[in-house]
């Protein structure tokens, strides 16, 4: 473990997500490979997104895109939705990027995108 870039990535983790998308990454692989949440600390929070060349709520707009495209990572859509309304990326943003991916992604994924969203901005409703 690179403990500089462990704690770089924890920060930034903690502050686009609270804490507890960090804890849940954690205690799900923790009883089967305790290693994946240190790396995915390392390095995609550590190293790659926090990188100089573009600021991070960009960055989390290209994520929540990624997602939508995948089709298949709504748990992750959801908490960088949250991530980036934390960033102050408003929800107009948020569901113009969504949209966009129709073209590359389909219907179906910003179909079940939305329903994400409209998750995550109720429950900052609440």
């Amino acid at each position: 473990m690179n403990t500089e870039l462990y704690n770089k990535g924890l920060k930034l983790l903690n502050e686009l997500h609270g804490g507890h998308s960090g804890e849940a990454l954690v205690n799900a692989a923790n009883d089967i490979c305790p290693d994946f949440a240190t790396m995915v600390i390392e390095w995609s929070f550590g190293t790659i997104l926090s990188r100089k060349g573009t600021d991070i709520k960009t960055r989390e707009l290209a994520i929540i895109a990624s997602c939508v495209t995948l089709g298949n990572a709504m748990p992750q859509l959801k908490a960088h939705i949250e991530a980036a309304l934390n960033l102050g990326v408003s929800k107009e943003e948020i569901v113009e990027i969504i949209l966009q991916t129709a073209l590359y992604a389909g219907f179906a994924a910003v179909t079940n995108a939305f329903a994400v969203a409209k998750e995550v901005f109720n429950n900052r409703g609440k």
